[in-house]
């Protein structure tokens, strides 16, 4: 008896149809510098892991535990922010190295000549 089998193919990832759950952000790392101000390159096995990034996409917001209204995120898909050094989960999109963050493991957001 023949069986016939199917392929299923899972939709392609990509930024623009990826939508973080609940209080979770897609980040952008910013590179690290490459030289120091007096113009000393700085090798890679030596920088530091990126703590500042671009957010690329922001989830709903997390539920209240009390009246299961959605609590939205005070960050905006664009800002900048400065997350813990080792926090969140690296994932691969279009061949990019971004990062998963919870609002709980972002620290501060950055702005521009003291624009809000």
């Amino acid at each position: 008896m023949a069986t016939a089998t199917t392929t299923r193919s899972s939709p392609s990832v990509s930024k623009s149809n990826f939508q973080p759950l609940d209080d979770h952000l897609l980040v952008r790392p910013n590179d690290p510098e490459k030289s120091t101000a007096s113009g000393l390159v700085i090798p890679d096995t030596v920088t530091d892991k990126p703590d500042q990034g671009t957010v690329l996409a922001v989830g709903p917001g997390r539920r209240s535990d009390h009246t299961g209204d959605r609590l939205p995120l005070d960050i905006a898909v664009g800002s900048t922010v400065m997350f813990a050094k080792f926090g969140g989960t690296e994932i691969r999109i279009d061949g990019e190295d971004l990062l998963i963050l919870s609002a709980k493991q972002i620290l501060a957001t950055i702005t521009e000549n003291g624009q809000k």
